[in-house]
């Protein structure tokens, strides 16, 4: 059995993440030019939150009256560093490289959350979010490579 403050701890975690990747999926396409790539961003920055107030929900359920909603500092100086390239001229390529940056985070946040005992109702959520996480992961991967080639 999870223990209730642990797993609370770890969807804080993953809140955070979410947050995180809201907020850098749509700063992030605000200053695309590719509109395939943009129209992916603004829909997995609204992913991002739908499932921050999923794991916010369960956070609360948990007793957790203190969820925090925001994301991290450190996400906030990514974003900005971001939006520095991006004004300086890097283009797409500095975008979608610096996003893959914040998926790897992501990934492993989620990857590190799997590898815990979470209630059978939580770890669920947790999965399918992961999925979904991975395959995100994966596709920006795919924009950096199709620039390189």
């Amino acid at each position: 059995m999870a223990d209730v403050n642990k797993t609370r701890d770890i969807l804080q975690n993953l809140i955070e993440t979410c947050r995180d990747g809201q907020n850098g999926y749509r700063e992030s396409a605000e200053n695309l030019k590719n509109p395939e790539i943009r129209e992916f961003f603004n829909q997995q920055s609204l992913l991002r939150a739908q499932f921050a107030s999923e794991l916010e929900a369960e956070a609360r359920r948990l007793g957790d009256r203190d969820v925090d909603t925001s994301g991290s500092a450190a996400a906030a100086m990514h974003r900005a560093w971001i939006d520095l390239k991006a004004s300086l001229g890097g283009g797409d390529d500095a975008i979608v490289a610096a996003a893959e940056t914040g998926e790897d985070a992501a990934k492993k946040a989620y990857e590190e959350a799997l590898k815990e005992p979470l209630p059978g109702d939580i770890m669920s959520i947790v999965k399918r979010q992961a999925e979904s996480v991975f395959q995100a992961h994966n596709r920006v991967r795919e924009y950096r490579d199709r620039k390189a080639a």
